[in-house]
């Protein structure tokens, strides 16, 4: 059978394609890398109609209901980058930017800082910040398994504009001769449920690691392991979220820092819209998926 590939841009005709039924749109898209160099598979993304939504490469042409002189279309992504690579230097960025202020403060605030007296708060939250961007670079390294393979390349400028300005800005000020530190009480505390949310983090990210087969895109209910830290998944869908957030507002009332907070904030909000889209999109393919849990935040969101 033959399926017309026209473009979502204009609607001009790409190709024409011999196929089988049985041939899945991950196929399709090998042959149209045959016929279009530059357009190679991770750069594709087949539609039913021009504004509709992408289709799983998975599916075979029969399974979508396309007959001989079918049309589909076909979105050209842009240049990708491995999601792999976007995270490495998303949380590289963050890293050596807060550490170059953290350890040569005379470059940012004159000769005379690094003589200054400095608050043991201003070191730990140091340690904080690059614990916690270590820890992403070794988690994407060895523990993420990544469904999507690929990105755009334009929004890694984006994402790395995001995370590298947020960094100068929050070290900027703590680091700062004048930060003056809240008690060491408040600091403390904070401190305790930063590591705890760090540890929360790390433990969803490993179940969710073994929640999917290597190479498989199968997709399972989440569930809480026999790691308490993973008991969260009881009352949320996205328990790493809920873990991340907390750790951000904990790293703010350690260091009484505005532009900490207006971070955490930042990143609450899209890690709510990330959320709620994946609670969605739980609830729509699992029919059996527990009904009392929320988004992100426990009862709430």
């Amino acid at each position: 059978m033959e399926i017309g590939i026209l473009s979502t841009s204009g609607g001009k005709q790409l190709a024409t394609l011999t196929v089988d039924p049985n041939s899945t749109l991950k196929e399709l898209k090998t042959q149209i890398h045959r016929l279009k160099s530059f357009l190679y598979p991770d750069r594709q993304e087949f539609r039913l109609e021009p504004r509709g939504k992408g289709l799983d490469e998975n599916k075979s042409v029969q399974a979508l209901g396309l007959k001989d002189q079918s049309k589909l279309y076909l979105k050209d992504l842009g240049p990708q980058i491995a999601w792999k690579t976007v995270f490495l230097v998303e949380y590289a960025g963050p890293l050596f930017v807060y550490a170059w202020i953290y350890t040569r403060p005379w470059l940012f605030y004159g000769e005379d800082a690094a003589s200054q007296p400095t608050s043991q708060i201003v070191h730990i939250a140091a340690v904080c910040w690059i614990s916690h961007y270590a820890k992403r670079i070794l988690e994407t390294l060895f523990v993420h398994r990544f469904s999507h393979a690929t990105m755009p390349v334009r929004n890694l400028f984006r994402n790395c504009a995001y995370y590298w300005i947020f960094a100068a800005y929050v070290a900027y000020h703590v680091n700062h001769p004048l930060y003056t530190a809240p008690c060491q009480m408040q600091s403390y505390i904070a401190l305790g449920f930063w590591t705890v949310c760090e540890l929360g983090n790390f433990s969803i990210h490993w179940a969710l690691r073994n929640l999917r087969p290597p190479g498989s895109k199968e997709r399972r209910i989440p569930q809480p392991t026999k790691d308490s830290l993973t008991l969260l998944f009881k009352l949320v869908s996205c328990p790493n979220y809920s873990y991340e957030v907390g750790g951000w507002v904990a790293f703010t009332v350690m260091t009484q820092c505005l532009p900490a907070g207006l971070f955490a904030f930042a990143g609450f909000y899209q890690m709510a819209v990330w959320a709620l889209g994946k609670h969605r999109a739980y609830k729509k393919d699992f029919k059996d998926y527990p009904r009392g849990r929320k988004a992100i935040i426990p009862f709430v969101l």
